[in-house]
This record gives C-alpha cells, structure tokens and sequence, in this order.
C-alpha cells in the first residue's frame, strides 16, 4: 500500500491539492520567498485590523505594543517595551 500524506486542508479535494503541490516545486525559490512574504504581511495586517477595531481609539503606538503583546506573550512584552504596563485591558 502506498504512503498518502495528510490533507493540507479539509475543503479542497485531493486533485486540487496534488495540482497545487506542483505548482509549488516549479516555482523557484525566489517565488515561493515572494509568497511567504506576501502571505506574512498579509497575516500581519489581519492582525492590526483586529486590534484596530477592538480599540478603535488607538494610536498607532498603541497597536504596535498591542500586537507586540500577542506576539510574544505579555511577560516578553513588557520586558522589551515597558510601555506595555500602560495599557488599558
């Protein structure tokens, strides 16, 4: 019996996923670090966004040391940026 890997995800068929496993090996290392980065900023900025609209009010300060907080962990945070011991919950 051959091996089959695991599914990447749940809701895309096994056809898709073989296809998109493909498209992957073709591209060449400077591609695939151009998607990675793209995906990153992309994670980055959903991340601000939702610190943005739980605290509307928030400068942008404030959003870094925020997402700085869940990033690294409150602890890590406020031994970095002291600041953080300032922020309203």
């Amino acid at each position: 019996m051959a091996f089959e890997p695991p599914a990447l995800a749940d809701d895309t068929s096994s056809d898709a996923e073989r296809h998109q496993i493909e498209l992957w090996r073709r591209m060449t290392p400077t591609q695939k670090l151009a998607l990675v980065s793209s995906a990153s900023r992309s994670v980055q900025a959903m991340a601000a966004a939702g610190v943005r609209q739980r605290y509307p009010q928030a400068s942008e300060r404030e959003i870094f040391l925020r997402l700085a907080v869940l990033r690294l962990g409150h602890q890590l945070a406020l031994e970095v940026f002291p600041e953080v011991e300032n922020l309203a919950p």
